[in-house]
């Protein structure tokens, strides 16, 4: 049996890691840390076949003498922050070395990543791999550029975020971490020129929407200290541009956060350290929204008939999947080594260790969902722009009807139900909403002009249009529908051959309003016997059914 240190192994990472670990007999996990009461308790509550000890072990102690008492043949540090790592931050790693022991970690701090290079020889010597940042940055980041620009001649920019769920059990150290950079300048690529930024204060808005996906909400991501800042300018020497960013939930709280970075900028303090344990108090007590988180990495560069492209991959993670990420690719190495596919002798960063097809793997395993977008100068119908490759997944009744260039008319038949109080009377007749009877001759006329798409329904002689467009700002990756001074921001998602579109933001007269007090809307379109059909119900709070029309429809020759 192989045995597995982890330092940290009942933390957040670290037992992560043990569970991912957890369902292989060939491993005997050593499950480490400084409170042998809690390794103890956590081994007992730790599923899977592989054998687990627990283990009392102190990295700030004797690591030598510790690591000859437990024989591992694999440590893992898990522990961090490694940026508050004391006055010999590679004393485990040398240890390792000294006692030919392979070595990984999950580090996110840069000076410590770029100075494990150091022990190159050393780690040769003694016939041993020694892997350092193996989590989410850079690992992560720099398969998925790979990927993104396998067919690329040149890559020139790369700019990613991580937007972890409100609800995600995030540890201390990661607080800490934050804290000891917070405000402080950050050495980063720009344009092509070697400059610096400020942590937690140069910030960009992004959106995560894996294509046919309900997507996040639009968050604000701020510069992050990470590794990736100068371990991707060594992989892509071409590169022009690197910004890597986080984007926490609620906003108050990172607004909260990059306000307290402010002081360091300013120098009014030197650090963030003591608020470090402030900060993860607030961010257990703020929470609201919802339990999903994910990530995104754009690449831009040079294709290979010499024209520019960019790729944006996009990966939503539900509910309490998203931790597992930062420990996927030790997993992976892990399970490579049993597997007889050891990584080669040294020391470096584990960038080019572990490949896409490693965490695509294990997310499939997972409710973690990704996908890439492909953005192009070139003219696309509105529902292709939005839906990106989830497009060609629709059926072909939808396509014909969406791939709209120019104007087209549609005809069919339709049942339609209406609200009977005297407020969804008034709702109906101010937008228009067409009269309850069966079997209603209907016809669409679609036409499209300048990006947008006119709609303009008759049911039975009651007409109501309305404008289409791609969304910007807050409803940034969604399908705008205006009703007149009424705007919806619609996802499209689709799933089983069916097309959902569910609001998630709106406004009035241009004002954003709370989506607790938009309509409730169940819309959806398939097809079926080669016609495009559709289903659309709207309610309202206190109210009840405004309208409920259903039918189908096909293209007029």
């Amino acid at each position: 049996m192989t045995r597995v240190l982890i330092l940290g192994g009942y933390g957040n990472f670290g037992g992560r890691l043990a569970q991912l670990l957890a369902d292989d007999t060939r491993l005997t996990l050593l499950i480490a840390g400084r409170s042998f009461e809690r390794a103890k308790d956590f081994c007992s509550g730790l599923g899977g076949t592989a054998k687990r000890e627990p283990l009392r072990f102190d990295r700030d102690g004797y690591v030598l003498a510790q690591l000859r008492e437990t024989t591992p043949e694999i440590v893992v540090d898990a522990s961090g922050p490694f940026q508050a790592y004391g006055g010999d931050p590679y004393a485990v790693v040398k240890a390792c070395i000294a006692l030919n022991i392979d070595y990984l970690d999950l580090a996110d701090a840069s000076a410590f990543v770029n100075g494990i290079a150091a022990f190159d020889g050393e780690a040769e010597a003694h016939d041993v791999f020694v892997l350092s940042g193996v989590s989410s940055f850079p690992v992560l980041t720099a398969a998925v550029v790979r990927e993104l620009a396998r067919d690329m001649t040149q890559v020139e920019t790369v700019t990613a975020g991580v937007a972890p769920s409100p609800f995600a059990d995030i540890g201390p150290n990661v607080f800490r971490a934050i804290a000891s950079y917070a405000g402080k300048p950050v050495a980063v690529l720009r344009d092509g020129r070697n400059t610096t930024a400020y942590a937690i204060l140069d910030a960009r808005r992004f959106t995560i929407a894996p294509p046919g996906m309900l997507p996040l909400q639009p968050r604000r991501f701020t510069l992050v200290d990470v590794p990736d800042l100068a371990a991707l300018p060594v992989l892509f020497p071409q590169l022009k541009t690197v910004w890597i960013g986080a984007g926490t939930v609620p906003g108050v709280l990172h607004r909260g956060l990059s306000m307290l970075a402010w002081l360091v900028r300013l120098g009014i303090v030197r650090t963030l350290g003591r608020f470090a344990e402030w900060m993860h108090r607030a961010s257990r007590l703020l929470r609201w929204g919802e339990h999903r988180g994910g990530m995104f990495v754009a690449v831009a560069g040079t294709a290979a008939d010499g024209g520019r492209i960019t790729r944006e991959w996009h990966m939503i993670a539900e509910a309490d999947d998203g931790p597992f990420i930062p420990s996927m690719a030790a997993a992976a190495i892990v399970r490579r080594v049993l597997d007889g596919r050891r990584p080669a002798a040294g020391a470096r960063a584990g960038t080019a260790d572990v490949r896409f097809a490693d965490y695509a793997a294990q997310f499939a395993q997972r409710r973690i969902f990704a996908g890439v977008r492909e953005i192009s100068a070139q003219p696309s119908p509105l529902y292709r722009r939005i839906l990106g490759t989830a497009y060609d997944t629709l059926p072909e009744a939808l396509r014909r009807l969406h791939d709209l260039d120019g104007e087209i008319v549609a005809e069919g038949r339709a049942s339609i139900d209406r609200g009977t109080g005297w407020i969804a009377h008034r709702i109906a007749l101010t937008f228009g909403l067409p009269a309850a009877g069966d079997d209603i001759p209907v016809v669409v006329e679609l036409r499209s002009e300048g990006g947008r798409e006119i709609w303009r329904r008759n049911f039975g002689g009651r007409v109501f249009s309305s404008i289409q467009e791609e969304g910007r700002a807050r409803f940034d990756r969604l399908l705008c529908e205006r009703f007149g001074r009424c705007a919806f921001g619609l996802a499209l998602v689709a799933v089983d051959g069916h097309l959902q579109l569910i609001v998630r933001r709106w406004s009035l007269f241009g004002l954003t309003m709370p989506r607790w007090l938009a309509p409730a809307c169940e819309a959806y379109e398939w097809g079926e016997a080669g016609r495009f059909r559709f289903f659309v119900k709207l309610r309202y709070r206190f109210i009840g059914l405004i309208v409920c029309y259903r039918g189908w429809l096909e293209l007029r020759a």
